[in-house]
């Protein structure tokens, strides 16, 4: 790997690191609440997921185009800061429950169950996101990987059952349908 390609490689993980240290310093300083922490790193754990997810349809979408093969070779690093955005989340949510005997009560419950079950699925997915995994596990890397499909079910279920209002929820989830619904239609 060149110096350019390492600058690269360093701009991307910074920029995918820059909110949840935006987060992260708000919340330290009593800028934003609890609440809104947790909010904000799940919102960003999904949308990195979506982007994820979405980019072989918007490559066959805008076949020809660079900015979709851009996001193709840099999906394995989205990827696995979408897993650090949902340990984050996790930490934050752990870290508040710690010590009152809640944190094992309030797994048993569906809302956050679904939570536990994903990032479960999703800690597999991101030490596995390594090239020598991918030598190691050979086809059976895609087929691991493919978990990804209802891992984010998980995630979407846990976000509707979590959310005071789940309408931006279901939104996203019919969103990521329509594009997942393309991706199968075109593939077929």
């Amino acid at each position: 790997m060149n110096s350019a390609s390492n600058v690269k490689t360093y701009g991307i993980w910074l920029l995918l690191a820059a909110p949840g240290l935006w987060i992260l310093g708000a919340f330290t300083l009593d800028r934003i609440s609890y609440g809104q922490t947790l909010h904000l790193s799940g919102n960003w754990a999904v949308g990195l997921t979506a982007l994820a997810l979405a980019i072989t349809p918007l490559r066959r979408l805008f076949h020809g185009s660079r900015w979709p093969m851009q996001l193709q070779r840099r999906r394995r690093a989205i990827g696995v800061a979408s897993f650090a955005y949902a340990a984050f989340h996790t930490l934050v949510y752990l870290e508040r429950k710690w010590g009152h005997g809640y944190i094992l009560r309030e797994a048993m419950r569906p809302e956050l169950a679904t939570g536990w079950a994903a990032l479960l699925v999703f800690l597999l997915l991101a030490i596995t996101s390594n090239d020598a995994s991918v030598r190691r596990l050979g086809p059976g890397w895609k087929k691991l990987h493919r978990w990804i499909y209802p891992a984010t079910g998980l995630v979407f279920a846990h976000w509707i059952l979590t959310a005071a209002k789940p309408m931006t929820a279901w939104i996203c989830a019919a969103m990521l349908g329509a594009v997942m619904l393309l991706r199968w239609h075109r593939h077929r």
